[in-house]
């Protein structure tokens, strides 16, 4: 796991400016703190960093492989998990190999099939392959999004790297926010558009695409996306299907050098994935470590609701006993989460989900502390239908996005000038887009193909987010997150089972209880879904309330042009009530909004962003 750094410029000897590319490498030293490597060309310079996975010998990029004449050169953030498979089929082509790095792999798999090289590889990656002969760039992002991948296009250069700031340590790109950048902070955030990277000019390669750079420009091109297919399978079969991909995709992901752990929240998702690693660590003689997350003083101010009927930490210190770990329990401090809002935003490079960012930014700064690599259970809520959106009606027949209803509201707290932006039409727009990318089968019903919509929104957006957070956050401290539900194949399967398959019993992921039954204790299959936990404690939201409170005091604070000063005051005192709905999900409510709104100042102040209006 790494992350990566080009510049590309076909009319201009660029081979002198390495100064330019150590310094945008260098913004990704936490993504990769083991080893960094440099290729330089009269048209080309690729960066690297990396931390140490898989092969620490063999596995040193930049990597390069010539065959017939000519040299192909790659750089790689991600894991490959049907890496030997692939092997195999390059062996019967007639390759040889020098190391047992997934990186060699997936460069040769490129000299072998060129673009089609995406459609042999399962994993999580962001990688671009430089093509000597041909003057030509290939970069791939994965499926799913679960890496990253930005890039501009400025001065007939191509820049990318794995985040954001590695764009802007080039002295070609400026930290601007114009009115479209300023709609997805309010309109979306935390969220963003496919391909957006919100900055003026920045863009994202979306997931599932590839991007080719050569003397006839710029092409991208979606390479996957979820199919229609009509299920044929019963309960019984489907169940067994769904059971067979995921323990094989949890399997394939256990596969590393460096000590591996998982999270556990006593929750269906993780609970799966925490048994089956601590069965394979067992077979070699190993113990799992497990890990789950708390706040100071939730034992006393935890109130269950119906989103959270009960605290997690009874329930991971249950499936802990039940399949062996040694569990740690990490307890944030309050005060610590919400200083954490600033190292979120540093992390993620725009503002983000607020506690729940800084949140996890506390918890992997705890993991990596023994561990390198962390599996975890994002994705299984967006693809089997774990979120209440898909069972109630008035989120099912809402026209917009179900986890984004409060534009509104948002509007409230914003200035004039910023009111006067067309965040329900930019919105609205957004969901009109995705949904006339989504598939559907002859003769399906309405309600069927209504939820298939549902499905694809979750997959495309919600998803999405939620990997966003997950990657920046670990990727912050070092850490590698693995996320088995995120399997491609398991993705294509589970969006083709009917509704009244996945809903089984009448229960949010009824087809994945069935299917996990025997891998867990059956309360815990039964267990009604939690979300990541959040602060309960009343320090916290004072905490944000005095942190508000000195920005709108300080003259000099950026997001004071940008807010109804009044609003926002009245947020400040009644701790965030007087916002009635989520800002956004389930959970982000008045202190996420205040949380939000410190973010958003951090970015606008640590970025030094200009704003254009």
């Amino acid at each position: 796991m790494c992350g990566i750094a080009g510049w590309v410029n076909l009319k201009e000897d660029i081979s002198k400016y390495k100064d330019v590319l150590v310094k945008m490498t260098n913004t990704l030293k936490d993504r990769g703190p083991d080893d960094e490597g440099y290729y330089l060309s009269q048209n080309a310079l690729l960066g690297h960093r990396r931390l140490v996975v898989v092969d620490p010998s063999g596995g040193a990029q930049p990597m390069s492989k010539s065959i017939n004449g000519s040299k192909y050169i790659i750089v790689y953030n991600g894991e490959l998990y049907n890496t030997e498979d692939v092997r195999k089929s390059l062996l019967k082509e007639g390759y040889s190999f020098e190391s047992y790095s997934d990186t060699e792999v997936l460069l040769t798999s490129y000299i072998q099939w060129g673009t089609d090289c995406v459609k042999h590889i399962n994993g999580i990656y962001a990688f671009a392959v430089w093509d000597e002969s041909r003057d030509e760039l290939f970069m791939a992002r994965d499926p799913l999004g679960v890496k990253p991948l930005f890039y501009t296009v400025k001065n007939n250069s191509l820049i990318f790297g794995s985040e954001i700031k590695t764009l802007l340590a080039h002295p070609y790109v400026e930290p601007v926010i114009d009115r479209q950048g300023l709609t997805e902070v309010f309109a979306l955030g935390p969220a963003r558009a496919l391909g957006s990277g919100v900055f003026k000019g920045i863009k994202e390669v979306p997931p599932a695409n590839f991007l080719i750079f050569n003397k006839d420009g710029l092409k991208l091109k979606e390479y996957w996306k979820p199919e229609c297919k009509l299920h044929t399978e019963d309960t019984e079969t489907t169940a067994q299907h769904v059971r067979f991909l995921l323990v094989d995709a949890i399997k394939r992901q256990l596969v590393a050098d460096v000590p591996v752990c998982t999270l556990l929240s006593g929750g269906l998702d993780s609970s799966t994935i925490s048994a089956v690693a601590a069965s394979e660590f067992k077979k070699q003689g190993k113990t799992l470590n497990t890990y789950s997350i708390d706040y100071k003083g939730n034992d006393k101010f935890f109130k269950a609701n119906s989103f959270e009927p009960t605290p997690d930490r009874i329930w991971a210190a249950k499936m802990s006993d039940y399949i062996g770990s040694n569990h740690h329990s990490i307890i944030n401090d309050n005060s610590e989460l919400a200083d954490a809002l600033y190292d979120a935003v540093k992390a993620g490079d725009l503002p983000g989900m607020a506690d729940i960012d800084s949140s996890f930014y506390l918890f992997f700064k705890e993991i990596r502390k023994k561990n390198t690599v962390v599996l975890s259970g994002e994705c299984a809520d967006e693809i089997f239908g774990g979120y209440p959106w898909y069972r109630r009606p008035e989120d099912i027949n809402a026209n917009t996005f179900p986890w984004s209803k409060s534009i509104n509201s948002r509007k409230e707290i914003l200035s004039d000038e910023l009111k006067a932006l067309d965040l329900e039409g930019y919105l609205n727009q957004q969901y009109e887009d995705t949904l006339k990318q989504v598939p559907h089968l002859d003769g399906e019903s309405r309600e069927e193909a209504r939820m298939r919509e549902l499905f694809y929104l979750n997959i495309k957006w919600f998803m999405v987010t939620l990997l966003t957070r997950k990657d920046r956050m670990s990727m912050a401290n070092s850490l590698e997150a693995r996320v088995p539900f995120a399997d491609y194949r398991l993705v294509e399967y589970a969006f083709n089972i009917p509704s009244n398959i996945k809903f089984y019993k009448g229960r949010e992921k009824g087809l994945l209880r069935k299917a996990v039954e025997g891998i867990l204790p059956q309360d815990v299959v039964e267990r009604k879904k939690s979300p990541y936990p959040k602060t309960h404690n009343p320090e916290y939201t004072r905490a944000v309330q005095k942190k508000m409170k000195a920005l709108m005091d300080d003259k000099t604070s950026p997001i004071l042009d940008l807010i109804d000063k009044k609003a926002v005051n009245t947020l400040i005192k009644t701790g965030g009530s007087s916002f009635k709905a989520p800002w956004f999900g389930q959970l982000m409510r008045g202190p996420q909004l205040l949380a939000y709104l410190i973010q958003v100042n951090t970015w606008l102040k640590e970025y030094n962003i200009k704003i254009e209006f």
